[in-house]
């Protein structure tokens, strides 16, 4: 291992280890002070008392070749992200919330690090990403190769994504960072890359697309103006962010019953149909008028 790198997590553990452990009205009134006060002794405690969450989820990430040191220094900035954040008035643990934010950082910096996952990459390819290793372990699927049809369908059935998406991710990640200019066959005459056949779509679908999204875009915009803010932010966080909350999490947030939570979200859902379809019908009748002047 790197010796720089060595040393640079030991400091940081050692830093985690200077800061004690929270009660939770010590947390509330730290909390406080920094949104309140911008009091920076308040933060330094109520960051430095959290070191050691940020340091247990990079270990979590152990597996994708980046070195230990680098994940816990993005996850800190998840979890200074948090703090600023933060709103202790809604009743539940720091922790909790800085939780999301710490996962989200170091993963973001690990789908950059990753040639084999390139920026702009689709959520469903983020949640192979980062649990097909996992599932394939805990269904004994360690041989190299493709992976049995009954298999690609259980996992795409549990991760809610394409199987053609699981085939593809599997092989990506068995095959690892190859070059695309490594040579090919016992001559070594031709290279991988002369062989991917061009997939990408010509200029008049990438056009479509990009127009169809552009007006989903829209209406979806138009239509999460017309909730509450609260609504507008369950439906975000259980139906639109790549890493969905549970029930459980987001009754700890607003301090109500998994029930609430639950009614909040089929209501704001409904709401959110009903106005996109009105946004809808309207843009096609605007286009109607446009095309009969």
């Amino acid at each position: 291992m790197d010796q720089r790198i060595d040393t640079s997590l030991v400091r940081l553990v050692e830093e985690a280890k200077r800061f004690p452990m929270l009660t939770a009205e010590r947390e509330q009134e730290l909390a406080r002070l920094w949104r309140d006060k911008r009091d920076p002794a308040a933060l330094r405690d109520l960051i430095g008392s959290h070191l050691r969450l940020v340091i247990k989820i990079a270990r979590g990430y152990g597996g994708y070749g980046l070195p230990l040191a680098d994940l816990v220094s993005e996850g800190n900035v998840g979890l200074m992200q948090a703090a600023e954040k933060f709103d202790p008035s809604r009743g539940f643990r720091f922790s909790t919330y800085a939780l999301w934010w710490i996962r989200a950082s170091i993963q973001e910096y690990i789908l950059h690090s990753w040639s084999l996952v390139k920026m702009g990459t689709t959520a469903a390819q983020k949640k192979l990403f980062f649990n097909l290793r996992r599932i394939k372990s805990r269904l004994a699927e360690l041989e190299q190769g493709d992976l049995p049809r009954e298999v690609v369908a259980q996992i795409a059935t549990e991760l809610d994504v394409p199987e053609g998406e699981v085939v593809e991710m599997n092989r990506r990640l068995a095959a690892g960072d190859t070059s695309l200019n490594a040579p090919m066959g016992i001559e070594g005459d031709s290279e991988w890359l002369e062989m991917l056949p061009d997939e990408r779509p010509n200029q008049e679908a990438r056009i479509a697309d990009a127009e169809e999204t552009r007006l989903r875009r829209h209406l979806l915009d138009g239509a999460l103006k017309q909730l509450k803010p609260r609504e507008r932010e369950i439906i975000f966080a259980r139906r639109i962010q790549d890493e969905p909350m549970t029930l459980e999490e987001l009754s700890h947030r607003y301090a109500v019953s998994r029930e609430r939570i639950r009614q909040i979200e089929v209501r704001a859902f409904g709401k959110l149909q009903r106005a996109m379809r009105a946004q809808n019908q309207l843009t096609r009748q605007d286009n109607q008028r446009l095309v009969a002047a």
